[in-house]
């Protein structure tokens, strides 16, 4: 994983967090705005998934515990995508928290990964 890459996933899976946890405190109900960082999010994710993919493919650049790395990165993908869902279906104010915790659960997992994949 690169350091580059990883730091833009964490800056993201962040501002995302922010973002949704500020309108939780507006008390206002899931926005466009903070459902489209949930989207930047995953995006970012399954870029990073293309990337792992073909890394893995290249001798010398394998992560430490492949399956490891991979099943940490497929559960990674799933989180925005069904704290969106949440927040689609139960349109409160208190689903920005919901929101902001799976964007925060992504930027740990991607901590995660990075220890297991440092870059070389």
């Amino acid at each position: 994983m690169l350091d580059v890459w990883f730091f833009a996933l964490i800056g993201i899976a962040l501002a995302a967090a922010l973002l949704a946890a500020g309108f939780g405190l507006a008390k206002r109900p899931p926005h466009v705005v903070g459902l489209g960082a949930l989207l930047a999010v995953e995006l970012s994710l399954i870029a990073q998934l293309v990337a792992s993919i073909v890394f893995a493919s290249t001798p010398g650049h394998n992560p430490q515990n492949l399956a490891e790395f991979f099943i940490y990165l497929v559960v990674a993908l799933l989180v925005p995508a069904l704290a969106v869902l949440w927040s689609l279906v139960e349109r409160v104010f208190w689903s920005n928290y919901v929101l902001a915790i799976g964007a925060f659960t992504v930027f740990v997992m991607v901590a995660r990964m990075h220890i297991l994949w440092p870059a070389r």
